[in-house]
């Protein structure tokens, strides 16, 4: 697989994994993040983040956009 193919991969995680949490659907979440940066943020950061947990990987999404949204 080559690294464009893995990062959109480790976004499409986040996605999926951002909507169980949450209770919403796909579509969703992928208007969330986009909105918001976080799918720009994910794949700036795809060398760290894709080696946390899961869990670490939705709190520090959840950070990012509770930061984000208290700028608007």
């Amino acid at each position: 697989m080559t690294e464009p193919e893995k990062k959109l991969v480790f976004v499409s995680f986040c996605i999926e994994e951002y909507k169980t949490l949450h209770g919403m659907d796909g579509r969703s979440v992928a208007e969330l993040f986009e909105r918001y940066g976080v799918t720009d943020y994910l794949l700036e950061h795809y060398d760290v983040l894709h080696s946390f947990s899961r869990e670490a990987i939705l709190r520090d999404i959840g950070g990012f956009l509770d930061a984000r949204r208290a700028k608007a």
